[in-house]
C-alpha cells in the first residue's frame, strides 16, 4: 500500500476509535510498529487530535475534536458551500460562528485565482435576505449541543414579565425573521414550550434525567403540546398579500391551516390557546387591510385594546 493512501486510511481509522496503540495499528495495516509510529508523528503534524499516553498500558487517545479525512470538491460544490455559509452572514450570532469562519477562509484560500475573483464577484449577486437584529444569541452551540444529545439545561429566562431559571430540554434551534428560536421541554410547565434564544441569559448543565424526545424536532414539536382548555377557533381573511406574508411570517406556515382561493386571497383557520392572543394580536394589526379577524371575540377584544392604546399614543 502506498504510504500517501495508508495514511489517509490510518486517519479515518483512528477517527472512529477513542483509543489504541501502535501495535494494533500495526497488526491491522499490515506494517511494523516503528512504521506505525512513523506514520502518527506524521499525522500528528498535520493536526489529527490525537495524544500519546506512556506507561504499560500506554498508547494514543482521541481528542474531541475529530478531522475528517481529504475529500474533493467540484467547483459548483465548493461555491455552494461559500455561499451557504455566506448567507448567514446578516445573523450576528451563529452556532458554529467560529467554524463557519474558518470554512470560508479555508475554502477561499485554496481555490484558484479564476474563481476567487468569481466569488468575490457573485458576492454581489446572491444574498439571503434576513432582518438585522441587535441582539446576542451567545448560547446557540450549547443549546443545540443540548438537544442532539437530550441533556437537560437550566437557563435564565427573560420574558416580558420577569426573569427565572428554567429546567428545560432542547429540542433544536430554527432561525425566523431575524431571530433564533428554541423549542424545548419545560419541566416547570411540564409541557413544550418556545424560547426566543435572545432572552436566554446563562446556559448551565445540570443532572436531571432527561425525557425521551427521539421523535421530536423542530418541524413537529408544537403537536406534542397538550392543547389549553379552552382552545379557541381562529378565523382570519386574507387578502392575496395578507396569504403571502401569512406563508412567510407565522412559522411553521404548513400548520396554521392558510386555505388559498384561485384569485389569490384566502382564509385562515386554526385552535389557538388563551395565552397566543396578545402574539396573533400584534400579528394581525402589523397585516392592516390585508387581515380581518372574524373570530374569536377574543382576538378581537384584545386588539381593539391596542388600537386604543396605540391611538392615545398619537393624541
Amino acid at each position: 500500500m502506498a504510504k500517501s493512501k495508508r495514511l489517509i486510511e490510518i486517519m479515518m481509522a483512528v477517527n472512529k476509535k477513542k483509543s489504541f496503540n501502535a501495535k494494533q495499528l500495526a497488526s491491522e495495516f499490515g506494517v511494523s510498529t516503528r512504521t506505525i509510529m512513523r506514520d502518527m508523528q506524521e499525522l500528528s503534524a498535520l493536526g489529527v487530535p490525537f495524544y500519546s499516553e506512556v506507561g504499560p498500558n500506554g498508547g494514543y487517545k482521541m481528542l474531541n475534536e475529530r478531522m475528517l479525512p481529504p475529500v474533493a470538491f467540484t467547483e459548483g460544490e465548493a461555491l455552494a458551500v461559500f455561499f451557504a455559509s455566506h448567507a448567514l452572514r446578516h445573523y450576528a450570532n451563529l452556532p458554529f460562528e467560529a467554524e463557519t469562519d474558518s470554512v470560508l477562509r479555508k475554502f477561499y484560500s485554496y481555490m484558484s485565482e479564476d474563481i476567487r475573483d468569481r466569488i468575490d464577484r457573485m458576492r454581489e449577486r446572491f444574498d439571503l435576505v434576513t432582518p438585522m437584529r441587535h441582539t446576542s444569541t451567545p448560547y446557540l452551540s450549547l443549546l443545540l449541543d443540548a438537544a442532539i444529545d437530550q441533556k437537560v439545561v437550566r437557563i435564565e429566562y427573560e420574558s416580558k414579565q420577569d426573569k427565572r431559571l428554567r429546567d428545560v430540554q432542547p429540542i433544536g434551534i430554527y432561525a425566523s425573521n431575524g431571530f433564533w428560536y428554541c423549542p424545548a421541554y419545560c419541566f416547570h410547565r411540564r409541557d413544550f414550550r418556545l424560547f426566543r434564544c435572545d432572552r436566554v441569559r446563562s446556559v448551565e448543565l445540570i443532572e436531571r434525567k432527561a425525557v425521551d424526545l427521539t421523535q421530536v424536532h423542530t418541524g413537529n414539536w408544537d403537536s406534542y403540546i397538550e392543547e389549553e382548555s379552552p382552545a379557541m377557533e381562529l378565523y382570519v381573511e386574507l387578502t392575496a398579500t395578507g396569504v403571502q406574508r401569512c406563508e412567510s411570517e407565522l412559522w411553521p406556515a404548513h400548520k396554521m391551516q392558510i386555505h388559498v382561493r384561485e384569485d389569490g386571497t384566502g382564509w385562515l383557520g386554526h385552535r389557538i390557546p388563551t395565552s397566543s392572543l396578545p402574539f396573533f394580536g400584534h400579528f394581525f394589526i402589523g397585516l392592516g387591510t390585508d387581515a380581518k379577524v372574524k373570530a374569536p371575540d377574543e382576538l378581537i377584544h384584545v386588539m381593539r385594546e391596542m388600537l386604543d392604546k396605540l391611538m392615545a399614543q398619537y393624541q
